[in-house]
C-alpha cells in the first residue's frame, strides 16, 4: 500500500521552518505497513495545490496534506479542496462548538469572526476532531484515494494522526507488514563497516534491504523487510542479525529502532539507581539538552554547569587556576578536574566533562582547532581522552557529544 505527503506553506520553501511533520507522518505510516512513495512541499498557491493533488491521486491510495487550514487569507487549502472535489464550504456545528469551548477555557482574547471561519468545512468531508486546536482535520475520498487534510501545527497534526488518521487507515485498508531492525554502532565509519560486512551483505535474502545511516561518529544499519507473513519476516531478520554480530559486535551498542544512545543511558542509570551530571565547555550544554529531551530525566540527571569561559571553570567548577596555567584550558588535566568537580558539586555517581577548541579561532588555548578532551568521572575513577574532530565547528561539537555518550555508556556497563 502506498501513500504520499503534501506539505503546504511558503515558510517551508524559503527555509523559515523545517518540515518535521513529514518525518513524523512517514514513520507512523510505516509502522502500520504503509509505504510513503513521495513527499512534496508546495507553495500556498491554488494552481500548485491542484496539480499536486491530481498527481498524487494517480499514484497513491492515501494522500496526507498538512498546512493551510488557518483562518487567514493565505490559508487556502479548504477552498482548493472544494474546487478539486467540486464542493462547497458549510459551517459545522460541532466544530464551532469546539472552537467556542477552546476560547472559553484557554484563550483570553474574545473569539472573532475570523476564528469562526475555521468551522467552515467541505460538505463531502468527514470532520476529524482536533483536540488541541481550532482547525479540524478533513477526510475526503476520490477515485479510490483518501485525501486527509491536517493542520500544519506539529502538536495538532500529531494528535490527529494518532487519534483519528491511523485507526481509520487500519480499518479501511489491507496492508502488508513492514518490519525494521536497526543496529546502532559507534566508533567505526560507514566505509570501514561496509568492508567488514561485505560478504554478509552480498548474501542477504532478497526480502531484506540494508541501509547505512551515518551521523557524526554513529552509523545505524537498518534491516528492512516487507510482506504478508509477519512471523516469517521476524525470523528472517533475526537470523541475519545473528550472522552480523560476530563481524562487528564490538562496535554495536544497541538494536532498538526508536532508542538513542542517550535513551539507553537513561534506562541503564534508572535501573541501577545511579545519577549523572555534566560540565560542558565548547559543547555549550548540548549533552544536557539531549539528556533532558527524554521524559523522566530528573530521575537520574542532576544538572549541568555550562562553563564556557575559563573564569567560569575556575569560579563555578573550582578548577585550579594554576592547573589551567600549567596545562592550558584545553587539556586532559583540566577535563578531568571539570568532571571530578562536577560529580562532587552535584553529588552524582557519574559526570561528563568537555573542553576543546571548536573554532574558528583558538580561544584560550594553543591547541589546534578540532582538538577536544572528553572526561568521565565514575564512582571508581576519573579519566579523559583526547580526540581530533576535524575543522568544522558544528561537526566538532556534535561528534564530541556523540563520543561522550559512547564513553559514558561503556563505563556504566561496568557497574
Amino acid at each position: 500500500m502506498q501513500a504520499e505527503i503534501i506539505t503546504i506553506g511558503d515558510e517551508i520553501l524559503i527555509g523559515q521552518i523545517v518540515d518535521t511533520n513529514s518525518a513524523f507522518i512517514s514513520k507512523e505510516l510505516n509502522k502500520i505497513g504503509v509505504s510513503v512513495y513521495q513527499i512534496t512541499s508546495i507553495q500556498d498557491d491554488k494552481r500548485h495545490i491542484l496539480e499536486a493533488l491530481k498527481d498524487a491521486n494517480k499514484r497513491s491510495q492515501v494522500v496526507i496534506i498538512t498546512g493551510g487550514l488557518g483562518p487567514t487569507n493565505d490559508d487556502i487549502t479548504k477552498h482548493t479542496l472544494c474546487e478539486y472535489f467540486g464542493d462547497t464550504l458549510v459551517e459545522n456545528k460541532e466544530v464551532i462548538g469546539h472552537i467556542e469551548l477552546l476560547f472559553a477555557k484557554y484563550i483570553s482574547t474574545p473569539i472573532s469572526d475570523l476564528n469562526r471561519l475555521q468551522a467552515l468545512v467541505p460538505t463531502k468531508a468527514s470532520v476529524l476532531k482536533n483536540e488541541f486546536g481550532t482547525a479540524p482535520g478533513l477526510w475526503m475520498e476520490k477515485d479510490g484515494t483518501s485525501f486527509i487534510s491536517l493542520p500544519g501545527v506539529p502538536f495538532e497534526m500529531k494528535g490527529l494522526i494518532k487519534s483519528a488518521v491511523l485507526p481509520r487507515i487500519i480499518a479501511q485498508y489491507k496492508r502488508p507488514h513492514i518490519l525494521h531492525k536497526t543496529i546502532m554502532t559507534y566508533g567505526l565509519g560507514e566505509s570501514a563497516i561496509a568492508e567488514r560486512i561485505e560478504d554478509w551483505e552480498n548474501k542477504l535474502p532478497e526480502a531484506i534491504k540494508l541501509a547505512y545511516l551515518p551521523n557524526l561518529g554513529r552509523v545505524r544499519l537498518r534491516l528492512s523487510a516487507k510482506g504478508n507473513d509477519k512471523d516469517g519476516l521476524k525470523a528472517l531478520i533475526a537470523s541475519e542479525t545473528k550472522k552480523l554480530y560476530p563481524l562487528i559486535g564490538e562496535i554495536i551498542y544497541g538494536e532498538e529502532e526508536d532508542e538513542s544512545i542517550e535513551a539507553a543511558i537513561a534506562n541503564m542509570l534508572t535501573e541501577k539507581g545511579m545519577t549523572l551530571a555534566t560540565a560542558e565547555s565548547f559543547t555549550g550544554g548540548k549533552i544536557a539538552e539531549q539528556l533532558t529531551t527524554i521524559p523522566g530525566a530528573s530521575k537520574y540527571f542532576k544538572g549541568s554547569v555550562v562553563s564556557y569561559a575559563t573564569e567560569t571553570k575556575i569560579k563555578l567548577l573550582g578548577v585550579d587556576k594554576e592547573l589551567i596555567k600549567k596545562h592550558s584550558v584545553v587539556s586532559e588535566e583540566v577535563a578531568v578536574a571539570m568532571a571530578r568537580n562536577a560529580k562532587q558539586i552535584l553529588d552524582t555517581d557519574f559526570a561528563i566533562a568537555t573542553t576543546g577548541n571548536a573554532g574558528p579561532t583558538k580561544g584560550d588555548s594553543n591547541e589546534p582547532v578540532g582538538t577536544v578532551f572528553i572526561a568521565i568521572s565514575t564512582p571508581n575513577q576519573s579519566f579523559a581522552q583526547k580526540f581530533t574532530m576535524g575543522n568544522h565547528r558544528e561537526r566538532i561539537v556534535q561528534k564530541s557529544v556523540n563520543k561522550a555518550f559512547e564513553l559514558l555508556q561503556k563505563e556504566i556497563l561496568n557497574f
